[in-house]
């Protein structure tokens, strides 16, 4: 399907390239849906993990923990700024309370696992069947999802402290020192820097000996909403469905569900580069490249959505843009003779 897709981009009324990755992207689609020309995306679905984690006890966030709880509220009004974004890329958002620590309402609390994660720094984030359990919930909402539609996927996050954790599983798996991957998160002042700096070096030191196996390494240092957003990107590889990855969270999810299931990030696509020095580093191990660079930070999925209307174009013009055979323009296949190439189809 890939080469029948490149061999479309060839077709169209273009030069061949001219609109550099938008191509590559649409052919990358193209062989996803295993269909050519591809069509437009009917039902692309962000789903929002929210988890607090126990590492906010020590200070590494400029927000105090209960703010988790308070965003659940304001993503199920629609106020919050993916709601916001997808309305416009045309996706529709869905949150769930994997680990929020209170009580939430029954409709976002289904898939639940826990109360908040442990402290990585000093104890495990979960229990082994807590892990197994929240990899389950997270391939379960993915299959409830793709079996009522959803052909493309986002993955986002909620969590207070939430890039703690994310930091320690990047740059564990990258075998990367703390300072170099360390960032300033939701904006700590150099106090709460150097604080989240000891937080993930102490918690790297009990990573390190799992980083062989991805289910000990999201017990250890990742948490229950890690564990499902890695269940539910593993599951989009092997349910056939593209995903759209946000930002540092999402990705670090996403380094351990490659681990769970090598080959799968065949299936997703870089949607921004977030600001945390941490991103690059992981997107940089995925071996792939961002849509948008546009300097957020945010979360939630909103890289993601803002890079869905790139997307959703470059699928369109493979779907719909006129060949030179049926707008009857001479491509270079039919050059004038005694002439090096066909006249720029721009000049006709």
């Amino acid at each position: 399907m890939r080469r029948r897709a490149d061999a479309r981009q060839l077709a169209l009324t273009k030069p061949a390239g001219s609109l550099g990755r938008l191509e590559d992207l649409g052919c990358w689609i193209a062989s996803c849906q295993g269909e050519v020309p591809p069509h437009p995306f009917r039902r692309p679905r962000v789903v929002v993990f929210a988890g607090d984690h126990g590492i906010t006890r020590h200070g590494v966030s400029a927000y105090p923990p209960e703010v988790t709880a308070q965003m659940v509220a304001n993503f199920v009004a629609g106020g919050a700024a993916v709601n916001i974004l997808a309305t416009v890329a045309g996706a529709a958002v869905r949150v769930v309370d994997i680990a929020v620590d209170t009580d939430t309402d029954p409709s976002v609390s289904t898939y639940k696992i826990r109360r908040s994660s442990g402290s990585i720094d000093r104890e495990d984030a979960l229990t082994d069947d807590e892990t197994v359990r929240a990899i389950a919930a997270g391939r379960a909402i993915a299959d409830r999802e793709i079996d009522e539609g959803a052909d493309l996927l986002v993955a986002g996050d909620m969590g207070i402290g939430n890039t703690t954790p994310a930091t320690v599983l990047i740059a564990t798996l990258t075998n990367t020192e703390p300072v170099a991957a360390v960032g300033r998160g939701t904006g700590i002042d150099d106090a709460g820097w150097m604080r989240k700096v000891t937080a993930i070096r102490d918690a790297m030191r009990r990573a390190r000996p799992h980083t062989r196996n991805p289910i000990a390494l999201l017990r250890t240092a990742g948490g229950a909403d890690f564990a499902a957003m890695a269940g539910y990107l593993a599951q989009a590889s092997v349910r056939r469905t593209p995903a759209l990855l946000d930002g540092v969270v999402v990705t670090a999810a996403a380094m351990v569900a490659e681990e769970l299931a090598p080959g799968a990030r065949d299936w997703w696509v870089a949607g921004h580069r977030s600001a945390e020095p941490s991103h690059t580093i992981a997107l940089r191990h995925l071996n792939l490249d961002p849509i948008v660079d546009l300097g957020m930070r945010l979360g939630e999925g909103t890289g993601a959505v803002t890079a869905l209307p790139v997307l959703q174009g470059a699928v369109s013009v493979l779907a719909h843009m006129a060949t030179f055979d049926e707008a009857g323009i001479s491509g270079r296949d039919t050059a004038p003779e005694g002439t090096d190439t066909a006249p720029d189809p721009r000049d006709v």
